[in-house]
């Protein structure tokens, strides 16, 4: 029974470990996904002459989770006639914040960008999305920093816990 007890506590912890290392490696995919959503978008803006519902609507197609919620719940909001593309931006962002990888700096940048969205003209607007894959890259430089640093230690980390829980225990 005791064997029993110490095989599952060991599977938990390194289950969590295993976690916690999924979401180091996720951030900096989803980065890079993120950043290739926004050139799409200032690619529809320029070039393809679509409004933003329309360009963002396109885009929620392209991506898997949770980009694609994310785009499609703000063009959902802005042909509901969304006042301000600013709320309409930071409710999208608020409501599927939770399901990323993303860290505190992705959304402050993110929350900026939403701000001088819709507000300018195509060549100002594009300058603001260039601004922000200027900064993502920085972010997605850092995150994947993070991500040879610490997933592997993350990874023993878990197994290491369980087995000092069960001496511990035992």
């Amino acid at each position: 029974m005791k064997l029993i007890g110490a095989i599952l506590i060991i599977v938990a912890t390194t289950w969590f470990g295993f976690e916690a290392a999924k979401k180091l490696s996720e951030r900096p995919r989803q980065l890079r996904q993120l950043k290739v959503a926004l050139q799409s978008l200032e690619a529809e803006i320029m070039y393809g002459h679509s409004s933003l519902s329309e360009a963002c609507n396109h885009i929620s197609k392209q991506f898997e989770k949770p980009l694609s919620v994310f785009f499609s719940r703000f063009a959902r909001r802005l042909s509901e006639g969304e006042t301000f593309v600013s709320s309409a931006w930071k409710e999208s962002l608020d409501s599927i914040w939770n399901k990323t990888a993303f860290g505190q700096g992705e959304y402050e940048v993110l929350r900026q960008f939403g701000e001088t969205l819709g507000q300018h003209d195509r060549e100002h607007q594009q300058k603001h999305i260039r601004l922000t894959l200027i900064h993502l890259e920085r972010e997605e430089n850092d995150a994947i920093e993070k991500q040879g640093r610490y997933e592997k230690m993350v990874k023993n980390l878990g197994f290491l816990t369980g087995l000092l829980i069960v001496i511990l225990l035992m």
